[in-house]
């Protein structure tokens, strides 16, 4: 169905104040974040047309793409939920991605969701027109571009879902059976093989234990050294039959028990500053833990321990097991980097090769930059070359000069200094107001003013140059550099960020009206009220005042007992300075 565009301001003047006129959008994923937009909308906008272009058979994102042995997230299963939607019956401290899986799939059908998705279609290009996007679509099961429209466009296509091969010469030499972690073959039999295993990042990490048992040898090539968390209760034990009755039975148990793991997840900020005694006491505590679990191994405390970047510089996964499953007998450690693949295994950096000649794992992750793997073009920028080495975003949902585009876990998001999940939920309502806004006030387009936008990555930079991220370690929050630009975390804590984008500044935001005039939106004279039959015409006469706040301080201080509160924007050195 194409919905008509009302690109005349006169249709309005029949109509009484901020009338909704109909809104067409696209979005680009059906994971966590696109299921998350989809419920939004359909629970809070009026008069919309939505479709989620999918790219894989099925929804949920990257918890359908990686199913490797061991694969889980490493945060508690809990808490891997959205805020209001709960599950009981998990299985223990961390879900597996399939547990994850399942929750997503079992969330798309609770609220009728895939009638907005087309899976096996993928966004190939999309182009502004100066008043909408023309979107091209890969049809996967036929091959066939087809070209749909919208107004506004929402890319939640994820940060952790473009899985590459790592850039070593040779892959096509290799004889034996090569895997990667995010393209997992369930066929593959490991028992009894002769493995090799590229990578100690998370997936590395959870792979390992899952798989040492199974193989006769497991060879491990790790690049550099990495901070793994081997802390007291993060082994992922299973839940007890009785955790798991009374999380489902007894009234406010497991709302109490997600609050206080969610208040633990909120308090890590602190340990992420260089130089303070957080940082230090988590450092020291870390260290021993993870001398203990090598054995004395001398040789895998000086490859694996890092000494030129402080704890946090790269994300620390738990991993008990994993650190245990490297002092095995048939584990194999070699400190060096892949130079170049064999037809029976790996030439290394340091001139030694080794051979795997039964199948080698690529747990090398993904293209975890911010550069769009297709083009997005508005007037003679393509946003594949903007962002091609800082993408910078407007707090994470949108991009200078490309209007009605707006993102979901864009670059400086809420990815690494407390819960993810409620920062997508953050976003999603977001982009609601900024949809209801366009909605109500005949808007044309809207886009972040560039100057704001400079600001925002003028204060990121400054914040982050206190950080353990700004530290020489090769991450994936620099777009797999080693270098001081942080693209993927927001500057500050999780809550931090539910208060910046609570409310929408629209002063940050240049707007263009249909017909011109921005004021049509005021309509024939009258109230959304008065033309409503069920309305009470004086609904605002009362006996006293009622005690709901106006002031933005105010009610930071109801939502947040500690004090804490945001500052008045505009003073001080710019307009991100003083108010975050």
């Amino acid at each position: 169905m194409v919905l008509k565009s009302f690109t005349s301001p006169e249709w309005r003047l029949d109509k009484p104040i901020h009338t909704e006129r109909p809104v067409k959008v696209i979005c680009i994923g059906a994971g966590a974040s696109g299921l998350q937009l989809a419920y939004k909308l359909q629970k809070h906008i009026s008069g919309f047309s939505l479709t989620v272009y999918e790219k894989n058979p099925k929804v949920s994102g990257t918890w359908y793409e990686n199913r490797y042995p061991g694969c889980a997230c490493d945060v508690a299963s809990h808490n891997y939920t959205w805020s209001f939607e709960p599950r009981t019956d998990w299985s223990g401290l961390y879900g597996t991605s399939q547990e994850i899986y399942t929750y997503f799939n079992n969330f798309a059908d609770k609220y009728a969701l895939r009638q907005y998705i087309k899976t096996q279609h993928q966004v190939v290009g999309a182009k502004w027109t100066g008043s909408g996007w023309n979107v091209s679509i890969k049809d996967l099961t036929t091959g066939q571009t087809v070209t749909d429209t919208c107004d506004i466009l929402v890319n939640a296509g994820g940060i952790l879902n473009n899985w590459k091969w790592p850039d070593i010469p040779g892959l096509n030499k290799y004889s034996g059976t090569l895997l990667h972690t995010a393209r997992w073959d369930e066929s593959v039999d490991l028992k009894g093989k002769n493995v090799g295993l590229i990578g100690n990042g998370s997936s590395g990490i959870q792979l390992l234990p899952a798989i040492q048992p199974l193989a006769e040898k497991v060879t491990v090539f790790m690049r550099g050294p990495a901070w793994v968390s081997p802390w007291p209760g993060l082994e992922g034990r299973p839940y007890t039959d009785e955790e798991k009755r009374r999380f489902a039975e007894e009234p406010g148990h497991l709302l109490a028990y997600r609050r206080s793991v969610e208040r633990g997840n909120n308090s890590i900020l602190p340990v992420f500053f260089k130089g303070t005694d957080a940082n230090n006491k988590a450092r020291d505590v870390m260290l021993t833990m993870m001398k203990e679990k090598l054995a004395g191994r001398k040789e895998l405390e000086e490859g694996l321990i890092p000494t030129t970047f402080a704890l946090g510089c790269r994300r620390f996964t738990p991993g008990t097991e994993y650190l245990e499953a490297l002092v095995q007998p048939n584990v194999q450690v070699v400190f060096s980097g892949v130079a170049e693949l064999t037809e029976q295994g790996c030439k290394c950096e340091d001139g030694s090769e080794h051979a795997v000649p039964d199948v080698l794992i690529c747990a090398t992750g993904f293209d975890a930059s911010y550069r769009p793997r297709f083009p997005i073009i508005a007037g003679n920028k393509n946003l594949q070359d903007v962002w091609a080495q800082n993408p910078e975003s407007y707090l994470g949902l949108a991009a200078a000069d490309f209007p009605n585009y707006l993102t979901i876990l864009g670059p400086n998001s809420p990815i690494g200094t407390g819960p993810l999940l409620i920062g997508v939920e953050a976003q999603a309502d977001y982009i609601v107001k900024m949809i209801d806004h366009w909605q109500t006030h005949n808007i044309r387009s809207f886009a972040p003013d560039a100057a704001a936008v400079r600001d925002f990555v003028a204060y990121r930079d400054q914040f982050m140059s206190k950080t353990v991220w700004a530290d020489p370690c090769r991450s994936w929050y620099k777009s797999g550099s080693s270098g001081d630009k942080i693209t993927a975390l927001w500057p500050g804590s999780t809550l931090h960020y539910l208060e910046t984008i609570r409310q929408v500044r629209f002063e940050d935001w240049k707007f263009e009206y249909e017909g011109g005039n921005r004021f049509t939106y005021l309509g024939n004279g009258q109230s959304q009220t008065e033309t409503n039959p069920d309305a009470d015409l004086a609904y605002y006469v009362r006996e006293e005042d009622d005690d709901m706040p106006l002031a933005r301080n105010k009610m930071t201080r109801i939502i947040n007992k500690t004090g804490s509160v945001v500052v008045a924007e505009g003073a001080g050195e710019g307009r991100f300075f003083s108010g975050l």
